[in-house]
């Protein structure tokens, strides 16, 4: 390579490292702007919650029965993510179009598996995973005379 291709090629790498929000660690929960769904891919199941204000009653209880069980959500690989600005949609909301309040579970693969449109409980929330086939190879890893 020349070295004035070299030297605007290193010009624009800052620039990528600024593209993307690096994962956060733990359960979050976490603003949904500057994430994208690929970069907890194979690494946790997100939880999105959606709303189309902060006030909504809905959104309110949703995270209020998610804070109090953040603990049972990290044992699942869980990264809850919220987004209550449809006038500014961020990546997962372009993503997974979602109408008024939604929550939104998603599987390791980035697969879709439940959409619901009012709140959940976090037991019913972490029952729902454990049926999901990835995390049930996972708790077969961890024991495998469960079999």
């Amino acid at each position: 390579m020349k070295p004035l291709q070299i030297l605007a090629l290193a010009a624009f790498l800052p620039l990528s490292a600024l593209a993307e929000t690096p994962a956060p660690e733990g359960p979050g929960p976490v603003e949904a702007h500057g994430f994208t769904l690929a970069q907890f891919l194979w690494a946790k199941r997100p939880v999105v919650v959606f709303a189309d204000t902060e006030a909504d009653p809905n959104f309110i209880r949703q995270m209020e029965m998610i804070a109090a069980r953040l603990d049972f959500l990290d044992e699942r690989d869980v990264i809850v993510i919220f987004d209550t600005s449809p006038d500014d949609p961020s990546e997962i909301r372009r993503t997974l179009h979602p109408r008024g309040f939604s929550l939104v579970i998603l599987d390791k693969d980035g697969q879709v598996k439940l959409r619901k449109p009012l709140p959940w409980d976090v037991r019913e929330i972490g029952r729902a995973i454990d049926k999901f086939p990835l995390r049930r190879d996972e708790l077969l890893e961890r024991n495998p005379a469960g079999r």
